[in-house]
C-alpha cells in the first residue's frame, strides 16, 4: 500500500481506539505506585475515543479534514497528562497533513515527527523514559528509515515504527529509575504502542473489534449492600450504527450486574437510557461508551444525599470581576471550597477521575467573570486545565498550578478581590509553593518502593510522592507520616478526612497531633473524599 485514503484512515482510527479500549486496564496496572489511582490507560482511552468519534462522524473523506476533526475532538476530550500528550501528538499530525487528501509513507513519517515536536512543547519539563521518549525515538528513526531506504510501502513503514517504539518502550526503565525499581515500562508509552498496533492491524486487513470489559470489579461491588451507598448513575447513549442491529437490552443488563444494582435499561430506537446504583460510576461510563455516544451523564452520591454531578453542575451566574474554579472529589471538599474559600465552581475530579479539557471550557464559559483562576489541585490535571486556558482567547483565564488540595486551599486564602490580577497570581502562587502535602491511602499490591516494604491492603503514608511508611492501620500510617511531615518551623496543620475514616479513628489522630505538635494550629475538615483516607497540609 503506497497511498492512504480517508476511509482507510478512519478505519485505522477505530481499530486503534478499540485496541486501546481493550487494553486500557492493563495499561492502568502499569502504575508505578501501588495506590488505587492508576488511570493512564483510562485517560488515554477516554481521550482517544472522544477524538475518534468526532472523526468518524465527519462526512468528508479528505484526510486533512478528518485529522482536523480528530485533533479537535482529542483536544476537548483530553484527560490527564497522558491524554493531553496524546491529543498533542495528533494535533501535530494534523498540522503536518493539513490540505492533503491522501498520504504516502513519507507524509505519515513526517506527521508523527511533527506530532513529537508539538507534544514536547506542551510539557513544561519533559521527562525522558516516558511516552515522549517512545514517540520521539520511533518517529525520528522511522523518518530516517523512509528517507534512507526510499521506503514507500505504508504497511512496512508502520511495522518498522512499531518495532522501534517497542524497543524504546522496553528501554524506558533504564531512563526513569522509578520504573526500574518497580519493574514496569512506562504506561503512557505502552498506550501509544497499543494505538499504533491497532492502526497496523487494520492496514493488514484485521480490524480490531471492541471486546467486552473483563475487569474484575465484583469484589468491590459486593460491598454495595443497599441503595444508601454508592452513586445513582444515569446515562443516555446514542448507539453507534454498527452496534444498533445487534444491540440487546438483556445483554447490557447482564454487563451492568457486575457494576452494581437497581438496574434499568430502556431502548427507544437508537437511544438507550441506563440507570444503575454503583460504587464505580467511571466503569459504567466506559461501558456506555463501548456502545455509542454518551448524550447525558448524571451521578448522585446517595450516601450524602446530595446531588453530585460526575462532570459539572453549574448555574448561570451574574457578571463579576473574579471567578475561581477548583477541582475536588468528595462532597465535603466541594462544600468547603465553595462555602469557606470563595470558589465559584467545583469540578468533580481528582485521582481516578480526571476532568477533560471540555469540562474546564464549560465551567469557564458558564462562570461569566472578567478574570478567572483555575486550581487543578492535582499534577495530573494541570495540563488539561492549561489546554482549556489556551482555548479561551477572548477570556482572561489563569491556571494556578496547584498539585494538591492543601495547595489549592492555601492559594484561595491569598486571593484578594480588591487587588489586580497580577498581584493575585503572585500571591496565590507564592502561597501554595510553601505547602507540604501528605497522603494516606491503601496499597493495591505488594511492592517495595523508596526502601519501604509494602503489602497489599496496607495503608501507606506518602510525602512528596515518596512512600515513607506502610502499615496495616490507616491511623498509624497517618501518625508516622505526621512525624516526618511536620517540623519546628511549621505553624498550621490542615487535616482533610476521607470517606472511609470513622469518628474514633479521626479523634485518635487529632489527639496525637495536638499532643505532639502543640505549637501548630490545627484545622480539621470532613472532605468525604474517596481513595485517600487523609489529606494533610502543613505550612
Amino acid at each position: 500500500m503506497e497511498k492512504l485514503n480517508g476511509n482507510k484512515f478512519k478505519s485505522m482510527l477505530v481499530s486503534g481506539a478499540n485496541n486501546l479500549s481493550n487494553h486500557h486496564r492493563e495499561i492502568d496496572a502499569l502504575n508505578v505506585f501501588p495506590v488505587p489511582d492508576g488511570d493512564t490507560g483510562t485517560n488515554m482511552n477516554l481521550t482517544f475515543t472522544a477524538g475518534v468519534k468526532e472523526a468518524q462522524a465527519h462526512p468528508s473523506t479528505h484526510i486533512g479534514e478528518i485529522a482536523k476533526t480528530l485533533s479537535k475532538g482529542l483536544l476537548m476530550g483530553a484527560r490527564g497528562n497522558s491524554g493531553v500528550i496524546l491529543s498533542q501528538i495528533f494535533r501535530g499530525f494534523f498540522q503536518s497533513v493539513e490540505g492533503k487528501n491522501e498520504l504516502d509513507a513519507h507524509d505519515i513519517a513526517l506527521a508523527f515527527v511533527r506530532g513529537t515536536e508539538v507534544a514536547y512543547k506542551a510539557v513544561m519539563r519533559p521527562v525522558e523514559g516516558t511516552i515522549l521518549t517512545v514517540l520521539r525515538e520511533s518517529s525520528n528513526e522511522t523518518l530516517q528509515y523512509v528517507e534512507q531506504k526510499h521506503a514507500k510501502n505504508i504497511i512496512d513503514v508502520l511495522d518498522y515504527m512499531i518495532k522501534r517504539a517497542k524497543i524504546s518502550l522496553e528501554n524506558t526503565p533504564n531512563l526513569l529509575p522509578v520504573l526500574k525499581e518497580v519493574g514496569v515500562v512506562d504506561s503512557g508509552g505502552a498506550g501509544y504502542v497499543v494505538v499504533l498496533e491497532g492502526f497496523f492491524s487494520e492496514l493488514t486487513g484485521i480490524s480490531i473489534e471492541l471486546q467486552e470489559d473483563t475487569g474484575e470489579i465484583e469484589g468491590v461491588q459486593s460491598q454495595l449492600e443497599n441503595d444508601e451507598f454508592g452513586y445513582c448513575t444515569e446515562i443516555i447513549i446514542r448507539l453507534n450504527p454498527e452496534v444498533l442491529p445487534d444491540f440487546s437490552e438483556a445483554h447490557l443488563r447482564e454487563q451492568l450486574e457486575a457494576q452494581g444494582n437497581s438496574i434499568v435499561v430502556v431502548q427507544d430506537e437508537d437511544i438507550v437510557k441506563v440507570h444503575v446504583h454503583t460504587l464505580s460510576p467511571g466503569d459504567v461510563l466506559n461501558l456506555g461508551q463501548a456502545y455509542g455516544e454518551l448524550l447525558k451523564i448524571k451521578s448522585d452520591n446517595m450516601q450524602l444525599q446530595h446531588e453530585h454531578a460526575s462532570t459539572i453542575a453549574i448555574e448561570p451566574k451574574p457578571k463579576k470581576k473574579y471567578g475561581i474554579i477548583a477541582v475536588a472529589s468528595g462532597e465535603g471538599l466541594s462544600k468547603l471550597f465553595k462555602d469557606d474559600y470563595r470558589v465559584d465552581v467545583v469540578i468533580s475530579g481528582g485521582q481516578t477521575m480526571n476532568p477533560a479539557t471540555e469540562d474546564f471550557v464549560a465551567a469557564i464559559k458558564e462562570l461569566n467573570a472578567e478574570h478567572i483562576f483555575i486550581l487543578p489541585n492535582n499534577s495530573n490535571i494541570i495540563l488539561a486545565a492549561q489546554q482549556a486556558e489556551s482555548l479561551m482567547d477572548d477570556l482572561d483565564v489563569h491556571v494556578i498550578p496547584t498539585k494538591s488540595i492543601p495547595q489549592g486551599l492555601s492559594a484561595c486564602v491569598m486571593f484578594n478581590p480588591q487587588v489586580d490580577v497580577h498581584e493575585n497570581i503572585q500571591e496565590m502562587t507564592g502561597a501554595f509553593k510553601h505547602v507540604k502535602t501528605g497522603l494516606v491511602t491503601y496499597a493495591i499490591k505488594d511492592s517495595n518502593m523508596d526502601g519501604v516494604s509494602i503489602s497489599a491492603n496496607d495503608y501507606m503514608g506518602i510525602l512528596n510522592k515518596s512512600i515513607v511508611v506502610s502499615v496495616p492501620s490507616k491511623t498509624e500510617a497517618a501518625k508516622r507520616l505526621m512525624d516526618q511531615l511536620v517540623t519546628s518551623e511549621d505553624g498550621l496543620i490542615t487535616v482533610i478526612v476521607g470517606e472511609d475514616v470513622n469518628e474514633e479513628e479521626q479523634e485518635d489522630l487529632i489527639s496525637y497531633i495536638t499532643e505532639h505538635f502543640d505549637a501548630c494550629e490545627v484545622e480539621v475538615h470532613l472532605g468525604h473524599q474517596p481513595v485517600y483516607s487523609y489529606i494533610i497540609g502543613v505550612e
